[in-house]
């Protein structure tokens, strides 16, 4: 689709510097750019490149003073704040490239079903009984919703991903490929033979307004109860979330992190890649886990930790420099021992005298 700067201008509550007719049909980095595509300048160290860029239309501050003539093809959109300006336009044309909407064949929806407007079911997807699908939601080809599942407004749900029976998923969601949610969690007891027994898992699984789960991610429905992922909460590629576990509000799980079953985290958190989660655990708010930590015991609120077990960072990092140099403290070490048995010889010869 193409736009004219007006348009945009008038999107952005900005202000045309040039020709408010002219057209653009894509978004370009500002040195990469070429005719048609509309750029932005918000980082003074680029100023440079908006002098030679070859965008149609670029996004400036209000207060962007040219130190030399600027292309003559050029039009410049003033705005409050370039970068978030920008941030605004690529919301808009990733929504652009979602924006479908009907039933494509073949696929299968219930009966039973109840769908709300403008709702997109792509091919060879299933849709199962007593199904709830709110407004402008988008399914992609290939996914599986099953039976009794809630799934509100405006979310999108990308294709490949399964989403098991009675799952609740709430308003502008966004579920990547892949992505498993409802399944079994793991739950087994083990016999006198052992052997396990497989314990029913009959819990549910709610996500949240505004969640959204990475690629090939898996959120494990509740034995009992439910497995709950809370408002904003995002949730990278590749993570693993155990049956029964709560994820507070607006907390960032990284790829390949693994929560165990029944631990609480609270809110604001920002765990990072490979950290693992012992279950039955609590974890505070607005607290941070670096990177491969291994988390065995509870973690009060606004702590930073790091390592495996965990320690409070500032401790790890004099840990750590303590630890890089063994080798050399050893062959210290071994000198002085070497010095002393020299020492403890040169006294007892000097008492056999």
């Amino acid at each position: 689709m193409q736009f004219t700067a007006e348009q945009i201008a008038d999107l952005l509550e900005g202000e045309v510097d040039g020709d408010p007719q002219v057209l653009v049909s894509d978004l370009a980095k500002i040195e990469e750019a070429r005719s048609g595509t509309l750029t932005f300048l918000a980082n003074p160290r680029y100023t440079d490149h908006i002098y030679t860029t070859k965008a149609t239309i670029a996004i400036v501050n209000r207060d962007f003073a040219p130190g030399r003539a600027l292309p003559k093809t050029l039009t410049l959109i003033r705005v409050a704040d370039a970068r978030m300006a920008f941030t605004i336009l690529l919301e808009r044309n990733n929504e652009l490239q979602y924006e479908k909407k009907g039933y494509e064949q073949p696929s299968f929806v219930s009966p039973k079903a109840r769908i709300g407007k403008n709702v997109y079911i792509g091919a060879f997807s299933y849709v199962g009984d007593d199904v709830e699908i709110g407004d402008s939601v988008k399914i992609f080809p290939n996914c599986y919703i099953g039976d009794r599942c809630r799934i509100a407004q405006g979310t999108r749900i990308h294709a490949g991903v399964k989403v098991y029976h009675n799952t609740v998923i709430g308003a502008n969601c966004v579920l990547h490929s892949g992505a498993v949610i409802g399944a079994d969690g793991f739950g087994f007891v083990p016999k006198a033979d052992g052997t396990y027994e497989k314990m029913p898992q009959v819990g549910h699984v709610i996500l949240e307004d505004q969640v959204e789960i990475g690629a090939n991610t898996t959120v494990d429905r509740a034995t009992i109860g439910q497995t709950i992922i809370r408002t904003g909460t995002k949730l990278d590629n590749l993570v693993q979330v155990g049956h029964n576990a709560d994820i507070g509000a607006h907390t960032v799980v990284v790829s390949q992190a693994g929560i165990a079953g029944s631990t609480k985290i609270g809110n604001y958190n920002q765990i990072g890649g490979q950290v693992g989660i012992s279950g039955h655990l609590v974890i505070g708010d607005r607290v941070r886990i670096a990177a491969q930590s291994g988390i065995g015991g509870n973690i009060g609120d606004g702590e930073t930790v790091q390592g495996s077990p965990a320690l409070p960072k500032g401790l790890y990092n004099r840990s750590y420099v303590v630890f890089k140099n063994l080798p050399a403290l050893q062959k210290r070490i071994d000198q002085l021992e070497r010095e002393l048995a020299e020492m403890r010889a040169a006294l007892q010869a000097g008492k056999g005298k």
